[in-house]
């Protein structure tokens, strides 16, 4: 390849002309530095592990960008915020195309995100004398009671409306610890879930002419039931805080599983047949917020 030529000055003459003085050439200008690209605002939404931000309709959204073994670009919003699983061979571009176009389904599940962790701060419960928290749909009051065995529950038959007529006498000291308190209540929750759930599979196994062959409590964060073929049933303890209603809904669902192993119109019309209006207690699975025990 040929090298190309040296650039010539006022005093240098041009191989290539005839002897005269070659035209004095000016000065290249200096290059003119690009403007620096304007830094995206803070963003409004961060996953921890963010290595890549994006603006979708004039929200910043930071995200965790990790390259997979797929074929297509997935997106995952969850309590961290956006992460993107994306095929080493996809470029930058391509992915932020991919986000742009979905851009709605982002945002809306990074708000609801958000407004699901503000409602669960809200529930947390600070575990100490006079706490409450929902037992089978109503509010429960701890009462810290060295006089008491274990936890026992007390009915008030004169409560005021909208005063809770039901407290837990705990048989702890006033100096107890938060976690000793959450620890005695949770484990009588359990006790209580245990002894509800038995009761009603009975009731809806007889009426559905299935068997459950084993009960067992679940701590699962986002199952509330399952049913295996073998007539086995795991059901979530934390279900001991709803009202009867819609734990008669997750104990019917699961036994349907029993007849009708999918979630087809059959399985649908299985559960319709004990629980009429079961949709109106499915929505309320999905509304309320838990209190944490942690």
């Amino acid at each position: 390849m040929p090298r190309p030529p040296e650039p010539a000055d006022a005093t240098q003459l041009s191989l290539f002309d005839d002897g005269a003085p070659a035209a004095p050439v000016t000065p290249a200008a200096p290059p003119v530095a690009a403007a620096p690209r304007p830094a995206l605002p803070v963003a409004e939404f961060r996953h921890p592990q963010a290595d890549r931000e994006i603006r979708l309709q004039q929200h910043v959204v930071a995200y965790a960008l990790q390259r997979v073994r797929r074929r297509s670009i997935g997106f995952v919003v969850g309590p961290e915020g956006l992460a993107v699983k994306a095929p080493r061979w996809v470029g930058l571009a391509d992915i932020e195309a991919a986000l742009h176009g979905k851009a709605s389904w982002i945002l809306r599940k990074l708000r609801e995100q958000r407004e699901r962790a503000a409602r669960l701060q809200s529930a947390r419960v600070e575990w100490r004398d006079g706490a409450g928290f929902p037992f089978l749909g109503e509010t429960v009051i701890v009462v810290l009671d060295p006089r008491a065995t274990g936890a026992i529950l007390n009915t008030a038959a004169d409560a005021l409306p909208g005063v809770p007529r039901l407290t837990l006498h705990v048989g702890l000291p006033q100096s107890a610890a938060a976690e000793q308190i959450r620890d005695a209540v949770q484990s009588w929750l359990q006790r209580q879930a245990r002894r509800v759930f038995e009761e009603r599979v009975r009731h809806f196994a007889e009426r559905l002419a299935v068997r459950c062959t084993r009960l067992s409590l679940s701590s699962a964060q986002t199952r509330w039931g399952s049913a295996s073929a073998d007539g086995s049933v795991r059901l979530n303890w934390r279900l001991i805080h709803f009202a009867l209603p819609t734990i008669d809904y997750v104990v019917a669902h699961e036994l349907a599983h029993l007849r009708e192993m999918n979630h087809s119109p059959r399985f649908w019309d299985v559960v319709r047949s004990v629980l009429p209006d079961y949709e109106r207690h499915r929505g309320t699975l999905k509304d309320d917020v838990l209190p944490a025990f942690d």
